[in-house]
């Protein structure tokens, strides 16, 4: 396991490529609604793409650790822009990674080291919500092909995405045990079958957010990853990933914010004083502080966990919920420290402001981190 020295090294050279586009570039890139591929490019030719990509598959073989602190650089220098750039070729391909047949991972996964393949994570539907149970995507075997109909939503990438990790039902569901029954493909995003619609949201413009509508689209036994039928199980070694990742991303986005209110408390005079000077002022700023060092602590730790290939579903599920209260409550309080000012773009707080709300409702709701947490760690009755 790296040690803390090489992971402040990490720090650094991840910090150093993020840095060099400023808040102004991202602030370009949301209002023109743009994929940030430049920023892209910068990390790909720095060899960070392939970050947990094992070696043998040209990747630099690294953890989840390495990982949440360049997610947590990019976070701070870009918000979620920046970040959802890079995680999906962080915690998304996990699930070829130890589940994909060896075929697959010597074709694809050297593809997404190097930046040349973007792919896109379909899970989520409109009428299933967090109950990932219920999906209605059916894919059903016709002759030596599996034909897949339905509709996924807010799925990211999709207006650029080569491939797509799909996850659809290949056999009706069973209440005794609903979540057997489903299967995972890593195949084409064929437009052709795919019918892809972009959503227009709140914050992070320059990441497409998309509904797809899927009809007849073909998929060959090669593009099955794992064992049928069990997908949903081989999508856990990718969502604990995601939780902490967007845990760490969350705290940087937070710190830039906080570390602009701060400033600007330091800076504006009314009657005589700094603002800063006003424990009305300070106080938050304080206490958000704290709550953004201990979510970093949980989140952390949920990271080593996962290295070590132990149990952290308390703790992944911990850093998420922490991670986007201290990110949101960050921002919130820097749009309150600039007043009127923080309206103004040129501070850009108003955009971290937009982004880190997102972080409150997915990719798992709050309330459903406390019905884990309540379920699964305190032992109380299951109440979803």
């Amino acid at each position: 396991m790296t040690d803390a020295a090489d992971l402040d090294l990490i720090r650094k050279h991840t910090r150093e490529i993020a840095s060099k586009f400023d808040l102004e570039y991202w602030r370009q890139k949301d209002k023109d609604h743009e994929y940030p591929w430049e920023f892209v490019k910068a990390f790909a030719d720095g060899g960070w793409l392939g970050a947990m990509i094992p070696e043998e598959y040209g990747g630099i073989g690294l953890g989840l650790r390495e990982s949440a602190v360049m997610l947590h650089e990019i976070g701070y220098a870009g918000g979620t822009g920046g970040a959802s750039a890079i995680h999906f070729y962080i915690f998304p391909p996990g699930p070829v990674i130890r589940h994909g047949s060896e075929e697959m991972k010597k074709k694809y996964l050297p593809q997404i080291a190097k930046g040349e393949l973007l792919m896109a994570f379909g899970v989520t539907e409109p009428d299933a919500g967090v109950d990932t149970s219920r999906i209605t995507t059916k894919a059903e075997r016709v002759g030596d092909k599996w034909v897949v109909n339905g509709k996924k939503v807010w799925i990211t990438n999709a207006q650029n995405a080569h491939r797509i990790l799909l996850l659809a039902r290949t056999s009706p569901r069973d209440p005794e045990k609903p979540f057997a029954g489903m299967t995972l493909f890593f195949t084409d995003l064929d437009r052709e079958r795919i019918t892809v619609r972009e959503i227009e949201k709140l914050g992070r413009s320059c990441i497409d957010s998309n509904e797809l509508f899927i009809d007849n689209l073909e998929i060959s036994d090669e593009d099955v990853v794992g064992e049928v039928g069990k997908g949903f199980y081989y999508l856990l070694d990718g969502l604990n990933p995601e939780r902490i990742c967007v845990a760490m991303e969350q705290i940087g986005l937070g710190r830039k914010a906080l570390d602009i209110a701060v400033q600007y408390a330091k800076d504006r005079v009314i009657f005589d004083r700094p603002i800063g000077q006003n424990q009305a002022v300070a106080h938050p700023l304080a206490d958000s502080w704290i709550r953004l060092q201990a979510a970093e602590q949980i989140a952390m730790k949920a990271a080593e966990l996962f290295d070590l290939e132990e149990d952290c579903g308390a703790e992944a599920n911990s850093a998420k919920f922490l991670g986007a209260e201290a990110g949101f409550e960050a921002c919130d309080r820097a749009m309150q420290t600039l007043g009127g000012y923080s309206y103004a773009k040129e501070y850009h707080v108003e955009r971290l402001w937009r982004e880190s709300r997102l972080l409150k409702i997915a990719p798992i709701s709050q309330a459903m981190v406390l019905n884990y947490v309540s379920d699964k760690i305190l032992g109380l009755p299951k109440s979803y």
